[in-house]
């Protein structure tokens, strides 16, 4: 294949994927804009804590939208329209399961996580008021997790990217609607997220139709529910959902772990995060543009496509983060003023800033193989690298911790993206090379 007619394909897959996801922080930006003109400080804080519920809620369900993009482009590499279709009604079905058992222990869940808080009765109060409300957006969620997943896998990301903006300018504009000019408060930020998130499904629902009828009419709904396919849809879920558990351990560790040291270097900690996902929402789209072109060529088993994809594929991630390198280089002061008016959390930043220069060099590699590994559905090599790379974050940070401080926290975090960097390169010629 021409070097050219496959940068071609890695664009038409990446680009769409990182303009929508360039729109999410402005999501949560408008969220917290919103909280903070509703007359209360406390808003805010219900609003970031409620927010954080659903964080550590749906990113277990991630698997979702992984093993559902994964396995439709292997099948649309075959050619296989009926594997196709039965993945996506799969993923809806248990998007489905998921999403009633969330509903009901929405109770449970949101106490205990709201007691382990440290946050004042009154934040508590409306924490529980968001979260109690835009639970209900929990089936539209999910399904829209393997909405994401089957049209990346279709090599169709720009119907997902379509959805994605849909669905967070609704949100802006309802959530303003419910809680400013209908006088709803924090009730009518979440109200909003929730009929934004049902709009997103319609509109995935009616992209579906336009672009994939003629594909969804050419085979029997029924035969496919009936036939087989589950078990590999399960057995890469699962060590989906186990992976994606050590990474929560990881990043919620994290921010926990900085709150020791107290306020200022714990908002140092939050707002160099928040940056760096900035460089990541433009690597993902590489990402997503590896699942869906590895998943492709396994299927058809074009070893020498796959190949030049791969190449390429690494090779455009990492000037993504040499470029990403650079701006955060000379752009440093300018980021953290933007973030903060704050000159004590300003200045305690100075030390940590060799990080952001270099995390992106560090984790382009990672990222990268991520989505390779996914659309090569090898989901027993990422959970365990996840569980080892876990494991080095903890034992690096115990280590260090008594003569770095909260630095070792950043060391940690570093250790732990060249574990899996290391590790997805060893293993890459049994599970990626030697697939086909």
């Amino acid at each position: 294949m021409k070097t050219r007619s496959l940068n071609r394909q890695i664009f038409n897959l990446a680009i769409p994927s990182m303009l929508a996801g360039i729109t999410i922080p402005l999501v949560g930006m408008a969220d917290t804009a919103i909280a903070g003109r509703l007359g209360s400080a406390t808003a805010i804080g219900g609003v970031a804590i409620g927010s954080t519920l659903f964080d550590l809620l749906y990113w277990n369900f991630g698997f979702l939208r992984i093993g559902t993009a994964g396995i439709t482009a292997q099948a649309f590499g075959k050619g296989d329209q009926r594997e196709i279709v039965r993945t996506g009604i799969q993923g809806l079905i248990l998007a489905l399961g998921f999403s009633i058992l969330l509903i009901l222990i929405q109770w449970p869940f949101a106490r205990l996580v709201v007691w382990l808080s440290p946050s004042s009765a009154e934040v508590e109060t409306l924490a529980l008021e968001y979260f109690f409300t835009r639970i209900w957006a929990a089936p539209a969620v999910l399904a829209l997790f393997v909405f994401r997943g089957w049209f990346i896998g279709v090599q169709n990301t720009l119907a997902s990217m379509i959805m994605d903006v849909v669905i967070n300018i609704s949100n802006i504009g309802l959530s303003l609607l419910f809680a400013l000019n209908m006088g709803m408060g924090i009730k009518g930020i979440a109200l909003g997220t929730v009929a934004a998130q049902y709009i997103g499904l319609l509109c995935g629902t009616v992209l579906l139709f336009a672009f994939y009828r003629k594909m969804i009419s050419n085979v029997p709904l029924v035969s496919v529910i009936k036939k087989g396919g589950w078990k590999l849809y399960f057995n890469l879920s699962g060590n989906l959902f186990i992976r994606s558990i050590c990474m929560l351990l990881i990043y919620t560790g994290f921010t926990f772990l900085a709150a020791k040291y107290g306020d200022t270097l714990l908002a140092v900690a939050t707002i160099m995060m928040k940056l760096l996902l900035l460089f990541a929402y433009f690597v993902d789209g590489f990402a997503y543009a590896g699942e869906a072109l590895t998943g492709k060529f396994i299927g058809a088993r074009d070893k020498p496509a796959l190949m030049q994809s791969v190449k390429l594929l690494f090779l455009w991630s990492t000037l993504v983060g040499v470029v990403s390198t650079v701006f955060y280089f000379f752009g440093d002061q300018w980021l953290l003023r933007m973030m903060t008016s704050n000159p004590g959390v300003i200045q305690a930043a100075q030390p940590f800033l060799p990080w952001l220069y270099s995390m992106p060099l560090i984790s382009c590699l990672t990222f990268m193989w991520d989505g390779i590994y996914i659309g090569a559905t090898a989901g027993k090599p990422l959970r365990n690298i996840m569980i080892l790379s876990a494991f080095v974050f903890y034992a690096i940070y115990l280590a260090t911790e008594s003569s770095l401080g909260i630095q070792s926290l950043w060391a940690g975090y570093a250790a732990h993206l060249v574990t899996r960097s290391a590790g997805q390169t060893w293993m890459a010629r049994k599970y990626i090379f030697n697939a086909i």
